[in-house]
């Protein structure tokens, strides 16, 4: 089911039937983000006509792209060559005029990887939030909010810079309810949020930002592009890969091996180790009632859960989430499930995600690991690495966020 889900959002599959008309002018493709590499190939594979731009992944998610260059840089805490990367996308998009065509590839990951600050602010200053917001447990959505507001090219500002070029965003999806407001601080489309969202942001989750980020967020000298704003025009946007189509892939897998998929939902945030306790009691509601569907099951969801950290201990939110699923299934028998992130990479580590099955909790204390300690300590990682449980894929050059599948055997186990 995992690698049916990946493929339905590869970029090959999914993006060249949204390519648009080449233009009289010139054609420049800029974009960011874990999926930016592969999109960009692809664009390159399928493009009539002359080419050129420059995108920006995660390290150790490049690859050869033909015409268009393709550079790395860090994520999910910023550095000096997204930076760098992110000012000479705005020079490419500054230089284009009204007979050319700025093609835009948006995925996530773009918020870090486009990291060129505001005018006073360093990239000290964002790394520091940065670091604060990935341990608060804000969801995507608020700290996108913030990130908007410290930069000088998301938020709409890129495509501000582009106009009066025509601009095409095509979009693959990692968050919640697709909003390409949302996707990479969404640098080429309106932004609703305000200075003010984001300094109620920093103070829902008590975060004291540098003195200069507090002092740009006070003085909102210069708001991000509202609707409306007439040099977005020209601009248009599409998403050619969401969560959904790969929770939909998954569940023809399911059927054809004998399995009544229910998509519990695309877009499933909270706390991790609390939404794996909703998985588990609707897992065991199938298996004692019957509901939401009867006989062999799988639960398929999609979104981005959190974890506020507490521990020292090496996470991961979907690893955090099938620790919490073991505990809160407790060995039932039939029960077996994986969480990973669609990108390969499960927050910082190597590994993309884990498994789980009746005998996980019981394995791991055979081996001397006490599974509500590593929990409570966020180190989930390093009880699935002890158990040899961990999932790796390497990068997947693609990101529509977490994929989970709860297997419900019942008999069949």
């Amino acid at each position: 089911m995992f690698r049916a889900a990946l493929d339905a959002v590869d970029a090959d599959t999914c993006l060249p039937r949204f390519l648009p008309d080449p233009p009289a002018g010139r054609t420049v493709v800029v974009g960011a983000g874990k999926a930016a590499a592969a999109m960009a190939r692809t664009v390159d594979r399928h493009w009539n006509g002359p080419l050129s731009g420059l995108v920006v992944t995660r390290y150790g998610h490049g690859a050869p792209a033909g015409r268009i260059e393709v550079v790395e840089a860090s994520h999910p805490v910023p550095d000096a060559a997204g930076r760098a990367a992110a000012a000479r996308i705005v020079e490419l998009a500054s230089g284009l005029g009204p007979d050319d065509l700025l093609l835009c590839l948006i995925s996530g990951g773009g918020s870090a990887l486009l990291a060129l600050p505001a005018p006073g602010l360093t990239l000290e200053d964002k790394q520091a939030v940065a670091r604060a917001l990935l341990r608060s447990g804000a969801d995507i959505a608020e700290m996108n909010c913030v990130r908007k507001h410290l930069s000088a090219i998301k938020g709409g500002r890129l495509a501000a810079s582009a106009h009066p070029a025509r601009l095409v965003t095509l979009a693959v999806s990692d968050v919640p309810g697709d909003d390409l407001a949302v996707i990479a601080s969404g640098p080429t489309v309106a932004d609703p949020t305000s200075f003010a969202d984001a300094r109620a942001v920093l103070a829902r989750y008590g975060i004291e930002p540098p003195p200069a980020v507090a002092a740009h967020l006070a003085a909102a000298a210069e708001e991000t592009p509202k609707p409306g704003d007439p040099r977005l025009g020209l601009a248009r946007a599409a998403i050619v890969a969401r969560p959904q189509d790969a929770l939909e892939a998954a569940a023809e897998v399911a059927r054809g091996h004998g399995y009544t998929p229910v998509i519990l939902g695309d877009s499933i945030e909270g706390e991790a180790r609390e939404v794996a306790k909703v998985h588990a009691g609707i897992a065991l509601q199938v298996l004692r009632h019957g509901q939401p569907a009867a006989g062999p099951t799988v639960l398929l969801s999609g979104g981005e859960t959190t974890v506020t950290v507490r521990g020292q201990g090496r996470g991961g939110r979907n690893v955090e989430f099938l620790l919490g699923l073991a505990l809160a299934l407790g060995g039932e028998p039939g029960v077996h499930a994986i969480a990973c992130d669609t990108d390969g990479i499960d927050g910082t580590e190597e590994a993309a995600g884990a498994v789980i099955g009746p005998d996980t909790l019981a394995r791991g204390r055979a081996r001397g690991l006490d599974p509500r300690a590593m929990l409570a300590g966020n180190d989930a990682y390093s009880f699935f690495a002890g158990l040899g449980d961990l999932v790796v894929t390497g990068p997947t050059l693609t990101n529509v966020n977490d994929f989970r599948a709860v297997l419900i055997a019942g008999d069949r186990s």
